[in-house]
């Protein structure tokens, strides 16, 4: 199983990108799936919350900027960033918790994807 982010780039203050993450490989099933960050010199941090059904939950510094959604015929989620600041500046990682198929049956497990660099200039 595989989680693979993308959409990541350079921006310009008040601009806008979008990110993607599509899990792949052999999934039974994909629950929740999130969007983290982190900066230069920082811990990694929560920015949004998908469960597989449910109210997403967001941090307090991207509400009302944000936006995720999911498409689960893709086991694909989306991060829609508008009115990006310079404090937006992070790697930006999405995470998992999958059901994958195993020779031994079901399991679960959290995956992480690469990280893609999201930078906004003042």
């Amino acid at each position: 199983v595989q989680l693979q982010a993308s959409g990541g780039g350079l921006v310009q203050a008040g601009g806008s990108l979008r990110l993607s993450c599509a899990a792949s490989g052999s999934i039974f099933r994909v629950n929740a799936m999130n969007w983290y960050r982190q900066a230069p010199g920082k811990e990694r941090d929560l920015v949004a919350n998908i469960p597989n059904g449910g109210t997403i939950y967001y941090a307090d510094s991207v509400k009302g900027r944000f936006t995720a959604s999911r498409d689960n015929a893709k086991n694909t989620v989306y991060l829609q960033m508008n009115i990006l600041k310079p404090e937006d500046t992070a790697v930006y990682y999405c995470n998992a918790e999958i059901i994958d198929r195993t020779p031994l049956g079901l399991r679960s497990k959290h995956y992480w994807g690469q990280g893609t660099q999201v930078t906004v200039s003042s």
